[in-house]
């Protein structure tokens, strides 16, 4: 499935994991300030924030899977199949479809204070895209480099919670994902200490037993106690190049490869993208599973007056550089 992490530097970063057995043919896609949103029952946005992110067009609207508007304000939508529970119009809320929220609140709020307001009128309602995409059941996180939250539509209504990790897995909700750090409180990245049992010699055998007992499967709690345990206990310089590639290393600690994780109609699900967006510069990274080399969409090299789309189809072939190549 899929984990989202922030990570603060000298600048703020945001971004995520997409573990799927397929790929949609998603694009990085900068969504400029006059592009018009067609809200199905609350309207036409014709104005607001820019917008740069991982997106789906279709019938040129951009489904975005995440993005970081130009204020800084990030948000990732992920799965969470069997909890979400969506609702038909109800009067006095704003009845946004699932796959408008991230405009809906991307478009309109500068921070997470600005978007905790409008998460407390949303009523999300079942209204597809089309027949070809179905509602998704989705939780999301939202992000500034001040705060993080989580959003949860579920059988008892509208949920947010502060996020103090920055970190975000699949299922169960969120409050169960947090309990679950209790498990793991007495994990260091120091060498272990032998804690077993008095009288019963045990030593540490070798370097690099720091988070020993960290749990290494593929399950969503078990990314989710992995990548907070890897991001809160990172240590980077302050640069872009190593903000960055920290950034990617942390999330390498929860890809999917090819072949561990089985369906049931026997196809297996891979990280199809990794993303890390400079939340201040506005500069969105990414690496695909075929291609590690990582590569940036800035969306001010863009005109942000505009109203088109402009998007890029991930380069997905493997770049590798031959230091010895004659020439």
């Amino acid at each position: 499935m899929c984990t989202a992490i922030t990570y603060k530097t000298k600048d703020f970063y945001f971004g995520r994991t997409l573990d799927y057995n397929y790929s949609y043919g998603e694009e990085v896609t900068v969504t400029p300030r006059n592009y018009p949103f067609c809200f199905r029952k609350m309207g036409r946005m014709d104005r607001h924030y820019a917008m740069i992110g991982m997106a789906h067009i279709a019938q040129n609207y951009p489904l975005y899977y995440d993005a970081v508007n130009e204020k800084g304000l990030a948000m990732a939508g992920l799965n969470f199949v069997g909890n979400a529970c969506y609702n038909s119009g109800m009067q006095g809320k704003d009845n946004i479809a699932v796959f408008e929220l991230i405009p809906w609140i991307l478009g309109n709020c500068a921070t997470v204070k600005e978007s905790r307001r409008k998460l407390e009128r949303i009523n999300l309602i079942s209204v597809p895209f089309s027949d070809s995409f179905p509602v998704a059941e989705l939780h999301w996180m939202i992000a500034d480099e001040k705060e993080a939250i989580t959003f949860e539509m579920v059988e008892g209504g509208v949920r947010i919670y502060d996020n103090v990790v920055g970190v975000l897995a699949n299922n169960p909700v969120f409050p169960e994902q947090m309990f679950q750090l209790n498990n793991y409180m007495n994990l260091s990245a120091k060498p272990p200490k032998n804690r077993f049992a008095k009288g019963l010699e045990l030593t540490a055998y070798s370097r690099g037993m720091g988070a020993l007992g960290l749990p290494g499967d593929l399950s969503s709690q078990s990314r989710f106690v992995r990548a907070t345990f890897v991001k809160m206990n990172s240590v980077s310089g302050d640069s872009e190049e190593e903000s960055v590639g920290q950034f990617f290393h942390i999330l390498g600690s929860v890809e999917q490869q090819n072949g561990c994780c089985e369906l049931a109609n026997g196809e297996y699900e891979k990280t199809i993208y990794t993303s890390c967006c400079n939340g201040l510069r506005g500069i969105y990274y990414y690496t695909t599973y075929e291609n590690r080399q990582i590569t940036a969409v800035d969306m001010y090299r863009e005109e942000l007056e505009g109203r088109m789309l402009y998007h890029y189809p991930l380069i997905c072939q493997e770049q590798i550089w031959v230091q010895n190549e004659k020439r």
